[in-house]
């Protein structure tokens, strides 16, 4: 709801509109007469983007592309009242650019409200970019929370599932240390989705990063974690062996655990509480 208690209005579907979707009938038009050519250094970031990271081996890659065949997809942008113009989505491609050596570039501008700025960040963010799972996360809370999306509006407006939402947003629960990790690109989403789950996150996330864990092999260490440990169960002994367990145990002054097998063989165990113990054992035991 808005300050006059109106409904929040969402961008859900009509997003392609709004970031220039060429299929996107009337507003790929309007998009289409709002295109321009503006000096790289016009660009500014916005503090809203989602993504926080940016590979410098991603942007090389882009970069050697925009050289050769020229930036394809425009920037959207908004003016911001300093005459420069702030990125609603492709700071990526802004920055790439620059590393291209390019000195203009094409640009969509829209007049847009701070919300519906932050809004089209994130969901063209969350559709067209590779985030890491943490930024993913953050962002879906960003519009559930201040637009008021549902679990499942959200999976529709962005293509995904109701359940990968749900999955995603729950690795924010990970305690910092595994958080960090996943940032760090040491453990997928489907290494942490295994570690949700457990009571000691942060050492299992050790274990994966250090055995170099597949994300299957993970969520088999997790169920083992979870699983309740069962006590061993010691089977009875009959009268025979507990009685000559005590005639040895009389006859050397330790403790005695006779073992028997189905197939005859066994084991003698003679407990020792001191080095002195053990040599007294051993000089018997020599004659």
């Amino acid at each position: 709801m808005d300050s006059a208690g109106a409904p929040k209005k969402r961008l859900g579907r009509g997003l392609a509109a709004l970031i220039g979707d060429a299929s996107a009938g009337e507003g790929a038009a309007e998009d289409t007469r709002a295109l321009r050519q503006l000096p790289i250094e016009y660009l500014r970031a916005s503090p809203n983007n989602p993504r926080k990271h940016f590979a410098d081996s991603d942007l090389d890659d882009l970069a050697a592309s925009i050289r050769e065949k020229g930036l394809l997809q425009p920037i959207m942008v908004r003016p911001r009242s300093d005459g420069t113009y702030e990125i609603v989505a492709g700071e990526r491609r802004w920055r790439a650019a620059q590393k291209a050596g390019v000195h203009d570039v094409p640009v969509i501008i829209r007049e847009l409200s701070d919300g519906e700025a932050l809004e089209i960040a994130l969901i063209e963010n969350v559709q067209r970019s590779d985030l890491n799972p943490l930024e993913e996360a953050r962002a879906y809370t960003q519009l559930i929370e201040r637009f008021t999306y549902t679990q499942q509006q959200l999976a529709d407006a962005i293509g995904k599932s109701r359940s990968h939402i749900a999955n995603t947003l729950r690795l924010l629960n990970l305690p910092e240390s595994v958080r960090t990790q996943i940032e760090l690109g040491h453990l997928t989403a489907g290494h942490a989705r295994a570690l949700v789950a457990t009571d000691q996150p942060g050492q299992l996330a050790e274990q994966i990063i250090k055995l170099g864990l597949s994300v299957r092999e993970a969520e088999g260490l997790a169920r083992a974690a979870a699983a309740p440990r069962q006590p061993k169960a010691v089977p009875d002994k009959d009268a025979d062996t507990r009685a000559l367990e005590k005639s040895i145990s009389e006859a050397i002054g330790l403790k005695v655990a006779i073992t028997h097998r189905k197939d005859g063989s066994g084991s003698l165990d003679i407990a020792y509480a001191s080095l002195d113990q053990l040599e007294d054992i051993c000089r018997r035991l020599r004659g």
